[in-house]
């Protein structure tokens, strides 16, 4: 199945450097590119996407802006942000905006190019050490916590199991053979856990899980 991919980045030599290494990329197709985040609208409307690849500081609209307003059109193309900067606030600002997954520059191709097919099937995407880094830094958001927590026991046990199996970092065809469950009954269970939580996606899950201490 072809992925659809729009590049957003401002710097046009790393657009270029992107299509190159991307297009045609084991099923992933270049869609459009945006130099900006207040441009991507315009380009979504001129291109169906599957994922948005989005930088982080631009000149105009930046990142975070951008993903918010990608997310909340109807049917949105997830979004994977694709920058050099790793700083706290950014990771958590992008992936509070909904952003599906957060990558460094410094990534080898093959790993860009996979991470981007992840996310066209609903799979979270976060580099390793943005990982770490984000599970210390919401485990020392201790304001949050009881708030988590409270979200985490409006599921029922069920979903809670799938909730907890996300925040591990489970695909559905893991949390289906730790859970005995069918792929269908789990991405059933899924869809009710966002909704329940009040959140876009998996990844959104997996940090309101890291919040309440539960993994």
């Amino acid at each position: 199945m072809e992925t659809r991919l729009v590049i957003v980045d401002d710097d046009a030599l790393v657009r270029a450097g992107l299509r190159l290494m991307l297009d045609g990329a084991e099923g992933i197709r270049v869609v459009g590119e945006a130099a900006d985040g207040g441009d991507v609208a315009q380009v979504l409307d001129a291109h169906a996407a599957d994922v948005v690849l989005m930088d982080l500081r631009m000149p105009g609209v930046d990142g975070i802006e951008a993903t918010r307003r990608v997310r909340a059109r109807p049917s949105p193309p997830a979004v994977v942000v694709l920058t050099t900067f790793d700083t706290d606030t950014e990771v958590a600002g992008a992936l509070r905006a909904g952003a599906a997954g957060y990558l460094l520059k410094d990534m080898p191709p093959a790993r860009i190019a996979a991470a981007v097919r992840a996310a066209a099937g609903g799979e979270p995407v976060l580099a390793p050490d943005i990982t770490r880094r984000l599970m210390d830094t919401v485990a020392a958001g201790g304001g949050e916590v009881r708030e988590a927590r409270q979200a985490l026991d409006r599921l029922t046990g069920r979903e809670r199991d799938v909730a907890l199996e996300i925040g591990r970092g489970s695909s559905n065809a893991e949390i289906g053979r730790r859970l005995y469950l069918s792929v269908p009954t789990v991405k059933a269970h899924v869809s009710n856990v966002l909704l329940k939580l009040g959140v876009e996606n998996r990844t959104q899950v997996a940090l309101l899980v890291q919040q309440a201490g539960a993994v």
